[in-house]
C-alpha cells in the first residue's frame, strides 16, 4: 500500500484527501493528513464577520467532519521536510514517511515583517481581517468608529484572495452609509499596484467602482513602515489614518523558508501545468501554498484538485502526468448594498465581461453588479461544506473557456 501524506487540512488538503479515498482503488493508497488546528475556518466569512453578517458559527467547523473517515488526520504542527530521505518531522518529535507528499499548507499573514505594524496600535486602530483574531477584533473598532480616515492597505503582492481588499472596501462603504455616518468617513484604498487590480479590464471596472463609491484610490504605494498613524512607503510618500485595516505580507508555512523547495516567500516551486516539483518528483503542491501564477483562491484549489488527484494516481501507477491545469480562477466580489460581481479567468486570459457558467442564459454577470451573483456568493457557504470539501461534482469544469465572455472595445 502506497503511502500519501497530505499536509494541510484547509480547503486543498481536505478536498484532495476526499477526492483521492474516492478515486483510488481499495487497498492502493494509505492516506494521512497532518495539521495542528482542530477547526477548519470558511475563509471567505472572514470578510463578513467584522460586519456583523456572519457568525463565528457559521465559519468553524470541527476538521475531522469534513475529512472521509478512512482516512488518518494527525493534530500536530510540521518541524521539518527532508524532501532527500521523504520524511516529514512532526512537532512532538515523531516521524512520518511517505511515497507521495501533497503540500497544501496555505499562506499566513506576516504583519511583524512591517516596520511598525505590530508596535503600539495594533489590534487597537490597526487591524487584519485575514485571520479570526484579526476579523474579531476589527468588529468593535468599525461598530464604535463616529468618523475620521480609513486605509485599507495592501503592503505587498501576492496576497490570500487578491480580491477580498477591495470587498472590504465596498463593504465599509455600504456599513457607513447604513449607519448614517457616511459623509463624516474618508475611505482610502491604498495599494502598490497601478490600478486597482491587476488585469486591464477588471482594473477599469473596479476603479469606476471605488470612484461611484467615493472611495479614493492611491496607487503604486510601496508601504515600507508604520510610524503611529502614518502609513510611510519605501519612496517617502505617507498617508495618515485613523484605523488602518492592513492586508500584511503573505509567506507559505515556516518549515519551507528556506527549503529548496520552496522559492524566496515560502510558496513550493511546482510546474504550472501538473503541479509537481521538479526536483521531487514525489512532491505535489496546491492551492495558496504552490507558487503558481494564478489567484491564491479557493476556487483555484477545486480546479486543481481535479488535475492533481488523477495526477498523484498516475505517478503512483507509473504513468504519465497531465500538465493542462490553465490557472482558471473565479470568484464573487462583494461590492455592497446586496450586489456583487464576478470573475473568471486563467493564466493567459484576463477577467472579461459576459455571462458564467453558460453562455446566453448566465444566470451569473461577470464584471457586472448584480444581486443574483451577491446570492451566489451567499450560497456559496453551503457549497463549500457541503459539495466542495467533500469532493463532490459541481458543474463548472477545471477548464477555462471563453464561452459566455467578450473583449470590450
Amino acid at each position: 500500500m502506497q503511502q500519501v501524506v497530505i499536509l494541510g487540512a484547509g480547503t486543498g488538503g481536505s478536498i484532495m484527501a476526499n477526492r483521492l479515498r474516492k478515486q483510488a482503488t481499495r487497498g492502493e493508497l494509505s492516506l494521512t493528513v497532518i495539521d495542528p488546528a482542530a477547526q477548519h475556518i470558511y475563509q471567505p466569512g472572514l470578510l463578513f464577520l467584522p460586519f456583523g453578517q456572519t457568525t463565528e458559527k457559521k465559519i468553524l467547523r470541527p476538521n475531522r467532519h469534513f475529512i472521509d473517515r478512512g482516512v488518518s488526520l494527525v493534530q500536530q504542527p510540521v518541524k521539518s521536510l527532508d524532501a532527500a530521505a521523504r520524511a516529514v518531522t512532526l512537532g512532538d518529535g515523531s516521524v512520518i514517511n511517505y511515497d507521495v507528499l501533497i503540500i497544501a499548507t496555505g499562506t499566513k499573514i506576516a504583519p511583524e515583517e512591517t516596520e511598525g505594524l505590530t508596535g503600539d496600535g495594533w489590534y487597537t486602530n490597526r487591524f487584519d481581517f485575514y485571520t479570526l483574531e484579526g476579523a474579531r477584533a476589527l468588529r468593535p473598532a468599525l461598530e464604535k468608529f463616529t468618523g475620521g480616515h480609513l486605509v485599507i492597505n495592501i503592503v505587498d503582492m501576492p496576497i490570500k484572495c487578491p480580491v477580498a481588499p477591495l470587498e472590504f472596501a465596498f463593504l465599509a462603504d455600504a456599513f457607513f452609509h447604513k449607519r448614517g455616518i457616511r459623509d463624516k468617513v474618508r475611505i482610502s484604498y491604498v495599494t502598490p499596484l497601478d490600478a486597482a487590480f491587476t488585469k486591464p479590464v477588471a482594473a477599469k471596472v473596479f476603479g469606476d467602482f471605488l470612484s461611484k463609491k467615493g472611495i479614493e484610490l492611491v496607487s503604486e504605494f510601496n508601504t515600507g513602515r508604520v510610524e503611529g498613524n502614518q502609513l510611510i512607503s519605501w519612496d517617502e510618500r505617507t498617508v495618515d489614518f485613523d484605523l488602518l485595516v492592513t492586508i500584511p505580507l503573505h509567506s507559505g508555512a515556516d518549515f519551507l523558508k528556506g527549503s529548496e523547495i520552496a522559492d524566496d516567500l515560502g510558496f513550493v516551486r511546482v510546474n504550472k501545468g501538473s503541479l509537481q516539483n521538479e526536483k521531487y518528483p514525489e512532491i505535489f503542491a496546491l492551492g495558496d501554498a504552490a507558487n503558481v501564477p494564478t489567484a491564491k483562491a479557493g476556487a483555484v484549489v477545486h480546479f486543481e484538485s481535479e488535475l492533481l488527484s488523477e495526477n498523484i494516481l498516475r505517478f503512483l501507477r507509473k504513468e504519465p502526468l497531465l500538465a493542462d491545469f490553465d490557472g482558471h480562477a473565479n470568484c464573487f466580489i462583494e461590492t455592497g448594498h446586496g450586489k456583487a460581481t464576478l470573475i473568471d479567468f486563467s493564466y493567459n486570459t484576463e477577467p472579461l465581461p459576459g455571462k458564467f457558467p453558460y453562455a446566453g442564459i448566465g444566470p451569473l454577470q461577470l464584471l457586472k453588479e448584480t444581486r443574483i451573483n451577491h446570492w451566489g456568493k451567499l450560497a456559496f457557504r453551503f457549497i463549500y461544506w457541503y459539495i466542495l470539501l467533500p469532493a463532490r461534482w459541481l458543474p463548472i469544469g477545471r477548464h477555462f473557456t471563453m464561452k459566455g465572455k467578450y473583449r470590450p472595445s
